[in-house]
């Protein structure tokens, strides 16, 4: 049951970090660049093919000008 919600908590999460690149306009490649990752980590963690750490979700956070807490909190749980 635990693992489930982690599951849908991370889904979230993603979810979120997709919805924050697409309001910037931002590309996977030009995400990747301010993050310090490579396209396709982007692309794979959008995809649900890898899971990202929670270093790779700061990173992201702070390519998307956002805290990590923000998104969080946008998952409900």
């Amino acid at each position: 049951m635990k693992e489930k919600l982690a599951i849908q908590i991370q889904n979230k999460v993603i979810d979120a970090f997709i919805a924050r690149r697409k309001e910037l306009g931002l590309s996977h490649e030009k995400l990747a660049a301010l993050a310090g990752l490579h396209r396709t980590a982007i692309s794979h963690i959008e995809n649900r093919r890898r899971n990202p750490t929670f270093l790779v979700c700061l990173k992201l956070s702070a390519a998307l000008d956002c805290r990590l807490s923000e998104l969080l909190a946008k998952t409900g749980k």
